[in-house]
């Protein structure tokens, strides 16, 4: 068995943390067998290191070794990249094709970013890894593949499996052993090695003299969060390697080239405040909701009395402060009589609505009723007033309905269902 060191050599791994050393040794022992292993980690770590030590390092290293992005592949063509398919299988599909598993038969796969399969494919993953099986795309025929699974996502696993975007029985065959790699803020020990090592290696590529840090530049490089982590510090070696005439680089001509260098603060921050933000949101309109209830149960007690009165200037002056807030009274000036008379006139249709049986009796259909909060029948009196009414209109507009509602305030069709109610 290879040292953790022999290893780092082989593969270019720079670093000696404690953490580091773990996850590489535990590579190395799991290489020879062949169960499922899932990496895990930020973006940036270095998770594609770790498949290939254990693919060189297993019985399988003469064999296949595919390394597929599964973020990268659109949802509807990754099941045919993953297993091939047949000619025919759907549009474009002009011939037979292997796919991944077929194709790295005795080898090892490693799915990046598995944590972005969709569903479906997961469900046929799952198959593969449990009894080896796989059916192509537009096939009925089962196919054996020989093939290790190695994975790795920068995602949180069991938050994803909780909002049901990954399946927990997948995500048990994937970790049956779990390396984890640290992030590079926590490898503090590491940071200036990995940057000198990137720094000698741009000065070899551009040739020109490599860059060197004061020792308050070297201070700040170790403070920093590093987000991006390996990834990140590498492009900032060779952002300065290239744009820095003056190769000795201090503190402050290094923070121009590490952004948010004020903050410290954690991504779930935000994420956390968007829930909070999404939680006021959310009381605010109930209140709103609440108070337009209000606002219509006061509408329609007020509208009953006007009715039932006759639009008596009593009403009105009972009623003023509730007129001024359902009506609106800007000027400051009352709400006069005629204005009163055309909102209940409006109104009337509004608080005329069919009322059908609960309990399914039959009814006529053109009979209607006001809503629950009102009498179910409608004062004498008012009655006889509103069918004294109908009828002087369309006296005097000689039958003809339409001029007949336009008078009245109300709608043809309202006219026509009244017309019918009193059997005019």
């Amino acid at each position: 068995m290879e040292s953790i060191q022999a290893v780092k050599q082989r593969f270019g791994i720079i670093g000696d943390d404690a953490r580091l050393n773990r996850s590489i040794e535990k590579a190395i022992q799991v290489a020879p067998t062949d169960i499922s292993v899932l990496v895990t980690g930020e973006s940036g770590v270095g998770k594609e290191s770790i498949p290939k030590i254990i693919h060189s390092l297993s019985h399988r290293k003469h064999g296949k070794y595919i390394a597929v992005n599964c973020g990268a592949i659109p949802e509807g063509t990754i099941d045919s990249e993953l297993f091939g398919h047949e000619k025919g299988a759907f549009t474009g599909a002009t011939q037979t094709r292997s796919g991944y598993f077929e194709v790295a038969d005795g080898g090892t796969i490693f799915l990046d970013e598995v944590g972005e399969l969709p569903l479906p494919t997961q469900v046929r993953l799952l198959r593969v890894l449990e009894n080896g099986e796989f059916i192509k795309v537009g096939s009925s025929k089962v196919q054996k593949s020989d093939v290790r699974i190695i994975a790795a996502t920068n995602i949180d696993m069991q938050e994803s499996i909780k909002k049901e975007k990954f399946r927990e029985d997948l995500y048990y065959r994937l970790s049956t052993v779990e390396i984890n790699l640290p992030p590079l803020r926590e490898r503090k020990g590491d940071i200036h090695l990995l940057f000198r090592k990137f720094a000698s290696d741009f000065a070899l590529k551009y040739k020109m003299p490599t860059i060197k840090l004061q020792d308050e530049a070297v201070d700040l490089l170790q403070k920093y969060r590093w987000g991006g982590n390996i990834r990140q510090l590498r492009n900032i070696a060779e952002q300065i390697s290239v744009l820095e005439q003056e190769r000795m680089i201090g503190a402050e001509r290094l923070k121009e080239y590490l952004p948010n260098i004020g903050s410290n603060l954690p991504a779930i921050i935000s994420e956390k405040k968007k829930e909070s933000d999404f939680s006021n949101e959310r009381e605010i309109l109930y209140k709103v909701l609440f108070d337009m209830k209000s606002d219509l149960t006061d509408l329609k007690k007020l509208t009953l009395k006007l009715m039932e009165n006759g639009n008596s200037q009593e009403v009105q002056d009972e009623n003023e402060s509730l007129i001024e807030k359902l009506y609106g009274n800007d000027d400051g000036e009352d709400v006069d009589s005629e204005e009163l008379d055309a909102l209940s006139n409006e109104n009337l249709e509004v608080l005329q609505i069919p009322q059908n049986s609960p309990k399914g009796e039959n009814r006529e259909k053109d009979k209607y009723y006001f809503a629950e909060e009102i009498e179910e029948e409608e004062p004498l009196s008012l009655q006889d007033k509103e069918l004294e009414l109908i009828k002087k209109s369309l006296e005097r507009h000689s039958g003809k309905r339409k001029a007949a509602a336009e008078e009245l305030g109300i709608s043809e069709r309202t006219l026509y269902r009244k017309i019918k109610q009193y059997n005019l």
